[in-house]
């Protein structure tokens, strides 16, 4: 068994992927790391080929289908889940590595950082770490860092295109194992940069609130992908 599993969900990601891939170097022979792709048209995949990645494919454009590919042809201990546009610290592994001798129950998050300089996102990093810190509510592009055998003890990943993050935390009985690491995840301003970000954030909101209330998750891709 590897030590840790990093399960990279992709689309058309050339661009983002070799950035990430090389912060993910530091792990060496500690362990593995996995990409799988849902019809990318750009050099994502070979790209991935190129660093060293196992590369899986995904039949749908499904980022919970893809993550849960990803866990089941894992061999490392701990699974840790990334969004191919995120970026990490140069001792990232270092300072994470303490944790992964410990609780086996517990599930780590990153300190949210978007990477770019202006102020206004500062503003959204305070709301976000308040959310995921005092209310036990971090999403996937925090970064999820998770046992093998809490993963699927709680049947991981349902297969679903959006909102499988908040779906697997939500089915979590003690929400109290959720920490936060005292480590910076920096996560691509690129999806508030097409729009307002306060405007993309109650949108962001009222997108969970219809699922919440139950409503079909075919109809809520629909508008979140709509150009």
């Amino acid at each position: 068994m590897s030590k840790i599993s990093i399960i990279i969900p992709t689309i058309n990601e050339a661009n983002n992927l070799p950035l990430l891939l090389s912060d993910l170097s530091t792990i060496h022979k500690e362990g593995e790391i996995i990409v799988v792709d849902c019809g990318s048209e750009d050099r994502t995949i070979d790209l991935a080929n190129i660093y060293g990645a196992k590369v899986y494919q995904s039949k749908e454009r499904n980022r919970g289908l893809q993550l849960d590919i990803g866990a089941r042809n894992s061999k490392g201990d701990w699974l840790i889940f990334l969004h191919a546009d995120t970026r990490l610290t140069h001792d990232w592994f270092r300072k994470i590595n303490p944790f992964l001798n410990g609780n086996n129950n517990y599930i780590y998050y990153f300190k949210f950082k978007i990477n770019n300089k202006k102020i206004i996102f500062r503003f959204l990093e305070i709301l976000v770490n308040i959310r995921s810190q005092f209310f036990k509510q971090p999403y996937g592009d925090q970064g999820l860092i998770i046992h093998r055998t809490t993963y699927f003890k709680n049947n991981g990943f349902s297969k679903i295109p959006l909102m499988e993050d908040i779906d697997f935390l939500r089915r979590l009985k003690n929400k109290k194992d959720l920490k936060q690491l005292n480590l910076p995840i920096f996560i691509s301003s690129r999806k508030w940069e097409r729009t307002n970000i306060f405007l993309q954030a109650i949108k962001n909101w009222n997108f969970r609130r219809r699922w919440l209330k139950g409503e079909s998750l075919k109809s809520i891709y629909s508008d979140y992908y709509k150009k």
